[in-house]
């Protein structure tokens, strides 16, 4: 069942939509064309905010966490293109392991990478999980959530690969975001392919340059389109070397910050909008809804006290925030059981394959859902998000998903223009 959703729309949205129902066979066709140029990221996750007058993303995580919120009816497709992906990348492939996060007490992340190698294993791979924490010596068991067991080995290396005691694989499937770098057992696996290349890890990547690769894509889909960009893409702007605790920085943070409410503004104002604008100030790499604050003036971030000072600090693994991005906030107009609500699309290879709300009965429309207290909806399709119904609204909830996805394709898209500037440059033999 679809979930009921309840989301207070305006014109703009709707005009939006309208026009990807009307143009799905240029939109299929210019993502064709792109994919032909690009290589997509073996997955990915994508924060959508729906605000009746804007649909926009406002995260993407290449190591995406929640395979287990996935609707079962949503499964076949991820298996599918899994086995896409797998195909293109190292279609002899027999093997894998999966390397997860460290945090092996988080029961509900387990539950994730269960199903992430349930849906691997049937591509027709072997599949094992191998762990780069200190905490596992030897096979070790875990209880799940619903009553299964998940058994974790410690990753091994040998000469340019790695593996498990007893395989030797093909392939490394990284669900490690990498927050802490890279760990010395998998630099330098010059005959193994891993996925996503660690250049992907947050040690090196960074948000700002991802929505810089965006901007790009959503230019030229807006073109295609005949619309304003903006109405896909939220303003942004970056700072560098801060220091929260000794407040170093704070008057050129401020600065950005007006700038972004200043054009924010200025397209409220071109489209009649009403709502106050607002920023969210976030770390420029990591995940976890942590080193992140909304702010609605640049005097916020000078008057800080010193807990908000102290939670912009640190992100996970404990690291120091030095760099941000200063982002546009999006509002969400959608709610569920009177909780405000936002999509979170999942892509494997540039498949849509489900995705789910995430939900927070605490938390305002303006305000950041990834946080202590959310919970998550599955979008169990009635029809594939791929197939629009353009005899139906624009709103239907089909027509609606497949507007999400779109979005989430788009992302995945400059997610892939963003790792091919990042790759290290082979030096000649």
């Amino acid at each position: 069942m679809v979930p009921h959703l309840i989301t207070a729309l305006t014109g703009p949205l709707l005009d939006l939509e309208k026009r990807m129902l009307d143009k799905t066979t240029e939109i299929e066709r210019w993502f064709r064309l792109a994919w032909n140029e690009s290589t997509p990221p073996f997955y990915s996750s994508v924060d959508v905010r729906n605000a009746g007058f804007k649909l926009a993303p406002v995260d993407t995580n290449l190591f995406p966490g929640g395979f287990n919120n996935l609707a079962p009816e949503m499964i076949p497709l991820a298996i599918q293109a899994a086995m896409s992906a797998i195909e293109k990348i190292c279609p002899e492939a027999r093997s894998l392991v999966l390397v997860p996060e460290k945090h092996t007490r988080n029961t509900f992340y387990l539950s994730n990478v269960a199903r992430l190698a349930a849906i691997l294993k049937q591509t027709g791979l072997d599949i094992r999980i191998a762990s780069v924490s200190d905490e596992i010596t030897g096979p070790t068991k875990f209880e799940l959530p619903d009553g299964q067991f998940l058994t974790m080995e410690p990753l091994i290396r040998k000469g340019d690969r790695v593996g498990v005691a007893g395989l030797d694989p093909c392939a490394v499937l990284l669900n490690n975001d990498l927050s802490a770098g890279v760990p010395p057992i998998l630099r330098g696996l010059t005959e193994q392919v891993v996925l996503p290349p660690l250049h992907a890890g947050w040690a090196t990547r960074r948000k700002s340059l991802h929505f810089a690769a965006y901007k790009e894509v959503a230019e030229s889909f807006a073109e295609m389109l005949s619309i304003d960009p903006w109405l896909m893409d939220p303003y942004f702007d970056s700072r560098s070397q801060l220091n929260f605790h000794e407040r170093v920085g704070e008057d050129s943070l401020a600065e950005a910050v007006e700038s972004v409410l200043a054009k924010t503004r200025a397209k409220y104002a071109e489209y009649g909008i009403t709502e106050e604008p607002y920023v969210v100030v976030k770390a420029d790499a990591g995940t976890y809804g942590m080193g992140i604050m909304t702010v609605k003036s640049g005097e916020e971030v000078v008057n800080l006290n010193r807990k908000q000072r102290n939670k912009m600090s640190v992100v996970k693994e404990g690291l120091e925030v030095s760099d941000v991005i200063i982002q546009e906030g999006v509002h969400t107009f959608e709610s569920i059981d009177d909780a405000v609500a936002e999509p979170v699309v999942y892509m494997i290879d540039r498949y849509v394959v489900g995705g789910f709300y995430r939900v927070h009965t605490g938390r305002g429309r303006d305000e950041n859902l990834n946080a202590p207290g959310m919970h998550f909806v599955p979008l169990a399709f009635e029809k594939p998000c791929n197939t629009p119904d353009c005899a139906d609204r624009p709103d239907a909830a089909v027509n609606r998903f497949y507007a999400y996805g779109v979005i989430g394709r788009m992302a995945a898209l400059a997610a892939s223009y963003e790792l091919d500037r990042m790759a290290p440059v082979e030096q000649p033999a």
